[in-house]
């Protein structure tokens, strides 16, 4: 029976084998590694993933597609977690000795912000994420300070991981079409992670782009002063969007500095 997508779970479902091909050559997939895969929908990544790998698991909320995958595939193949991916504990999933956990999906355009944020709190223990996303979403992901489009997304992502656009995705590739261009972004929790207060660095952040058309010394006015926008190198006069990642890092460690 044809599965008819769902709106509410954002369902667009990729079909291009070609497509296909490329990003399982991009994720490079081995026996033996431990791989989820988030919203598999009618499982033509997974399909293909599982040509090169023992066992694998998914995660999937619409408990159709779960039915679907429980009748093409054996339990000693896939492994199906039925629930909701922004919830879900991605610590839970088993990894081998010397290993990490990799994560990929086509995830769904609505809740992608979110998601990336939900998955950032694993980070310590993933291997790399291999996602389709919407085109948009992943130029703010790896925007440079100065772009129009760097922003919260830009500098809480960038501080967790090393990220690149690794090509486009038509519309035409899916089923239905999308009304918009899709990318592959690469995910790999950097190495190199500057030390800071996450919650903090999150609250100078989200209060620094809360009004972007303003200059950076009004944006944090009340919660930073001119002399600290200084003391990390910042232009009081600049806008938020021309502050680099190490610098919105100083000014959260200079706020968590005892008075």
């Amino acid at each position: 029976m044809k599965h008819v997508a769902r709106k509410r779970f954002g369902q667009n479902f990729l079909t291009d084998k070609h497509v296909l091909d490329d990003i399982i050559d991009a994720i490079g997939p081995e026996q033996g590694q431990a791989m989820v895969e988030i919203g598999p929908g009618l499982a033509a990544m997974t399909a293909l993933l599982l040509k090169h790998m023992d066992h694998m698991h998914v995660v999937e909320l619409d408990r159709d597609l779960v039915a679907r995958l429980e009748n093409n595939f054996p339990r000693e193949k896939l492994t199906i977690h039925s629930g909701d991916a922004l919830k879900f504990d991605y610590g839970s999933i088993p990894v081998p000795p010397g290993q990490k956990l990799r994560v990929v999906g086509n995830l769904p355009y609505n809740i992608s912000s979110p998601l990336l944020f939900h998955l950032a709190e694993f980070a310590h223990l993933i291997e790399d994420q291999h996602f389709m996303l919407q085109k948009e979403v992943v130029e703010r992901m790896v925007a440079a300070p100065g772009s129009k489009v760097y922003g919260r997304l830009s500098v809480m992502l960038q501080w967790r991981y090393d990220m690149s656009l690794l090509f486009i995705v038509p519309p035409t590739a899916f089923d239905p079409p999308p009304q918009v261009e899709s990318a592959i972004v690469r995910m790999v929790p950097t190495a190199r992670k500057l030390a800071c207060d996450g919650p903090t660095l999150e609250a100078v952040v989200m209060k620094a782009f809360s009004q972007r058309r303003k200059v950076i010394r009004n944006c944090v006015a009340g919660m930073l002063t001119e002399a600290q926008l200084v003391e990390a190198g910042i232009d009081p006069s600049t806008r938020p969007e021309t502050v680099s990642l190490e610098q919105y890092v100083a000014l959260s460690n200079l706020l968590k500095q005892p008075a």
